[in-house]
């Protein structure tokens, strides 16, 4: 028994031994947490690289289509940063990804770009060495970003500028001043006031035909317009009075659209409206109570959504209603082109009045 005792003991001395080493072993350090990615995690990552192109420099991240090589699709790639464009490349598709800024060394190669396309991105600034270099740039389309004011060098051949649904509250001096062959200038919902414009806003805009002010903060009609306007949206600001003579600088003025903002009859001059060559006029969802006096050259009426209670088609009528009752061929020229009136939403009680049909023989559709 005894020898068997001693023969156990150093076992059970080790065994204790390890159960004390056990309990006075130091406890680990706590393992490191994990760097914070550099991106938010929110966004999605970037697509895989596409399979190689039949062009040597076509950036992976987008798409060389082999029988259009003018063109590059990077767009809905999720893309953080613009590629390396290619000098070959005459129409650019970068919208819809996360692109925040525009770097010199991606557009350096990039002259001959005619077209680019940066809708639905997050870029709040651009840099002027970007694009006083594109002197082929013609369209530049920069809606539903991030940017807080016009950007300034712009390319002198632009012909159209599509720069809504961003922050814009600023006009820089003279941005517009070299823009000679610019159509198309569109700024609606933005955060524009009264105060971004003056007699030389516009300056330099010889040629501009479409003018989009919608949905900003306005509460007067801007001044300096180019006077060769064809098209011009105001709708959803404030404006309540409109000058007599505002729109008689614009010959060609051919669709104005004022709807939702806060115009009554007394903010209105008689003949304000009475132009020669304005055939579509949007003034729904206005405070109007009376139907504005109109042009007999006027073909599209929108008056919904108003104030008013009666009309009277004598007294609104452009044309002395005897001269036409036959239709002689003399007087054709003199017969009101109204072909589509809207007047529902109003405080009118059907049926239409007789002196109305009687004056706009044309009328197509009336909706009460």
């Amino acid at each position: 028994m005894k020898v068997a005792f001693r023969l156990l003991l150093p076992l059970i001395l080790l065994l204790i031994f390890e159960v004390n080493g056990q309990r006075k072993k130091p406890p680990r350090k706590p393992t490191r947490r994990p760097p914070e990615p550099v991106e938010p995690t929110e966004l999605p990552p970037p697509l895989p690289p596409g399979p190689p192109s039949v062009f040597p420099d076509c950036p992976r991240e987008c798409f060389c289509p082999p029988d259009f090589p003018s063109a590059l699709y990077c767009d809905s790639r999720n893309l953080r940063k613009v590629p390396i464009i290619p000098s070959r490349i005459h129409y650019l598709y970068l919208q819809n990804n996360f692109i925040e800024d525009l770097p010199e060394e991606s557009f350096k190669n990039a002259t001959e770009l005619k077209w680019v396309n940066l809708d639905n991105n997050r870029i709040k600034k651009v840099d002027k060495r970007v694009l006083e270099k594109l002197d082929n740039l013609v369209f530049l389309y920069m809606e539903k970003n991030k940017l807080r004011e016009v950007p300034n060098f712009l390319p002198p051949n632009l012909e159209q500028l599509r720069l809504s649904r961003n922050h814009i509250s600023k006009i820089p001096s003279g941005v517009f001043n070299k823009l000679q062959n610019l159509v198309l200038l569109d700024l609606h919902k933005n955060e524009l006031d009264d105060m971004d414009f003056n007699k030389n806003t516009f300056k330099g805009l010889k040629n501009l035909m479409q003018l989009n002010l919608a949905h900003n903060t306005l509460r007067k009609l801007p001044p300096g317009v180019p006077s060769a306007i064809h098209q011009l949206f105001l709708d959803r600001n404030f404006i309540e009075d409109i000058p007599s003579e505002y729109f008689k600088s614009f010959p060609n003025l051919a669709f104005l659209r004022l709807n939702y903002n806060k115009i009554t009859d007394k903010g209105l001059h008689k003949n304000c409206f009475n132009l020669t060559n304005l055939l579509v006029l949007h003034l729904a969802y206005n405070n109007l109570t009376s139907v504005p006096f109109i042009s007999s050259k006027l073909e599209h009426l929108y008056l919904n959504n108003n104030s008013i209670e009666k009309i009277n088609g004598t007294q609104i009528c452009p044309t002395a209603m005897v001269t036409f009752q036959d239709y002689p061929s003399s007087e054709m020229e003199n017969v009101p082109r109204l072909r589509y009136l809207r007047l529902d939403g109003n405080r009118l009680k059907p049926p239409i009045p007789l002196d109305l049909m009687l004056c706009f023989r044309l009328l197509q559709a009336v909706v009460v």
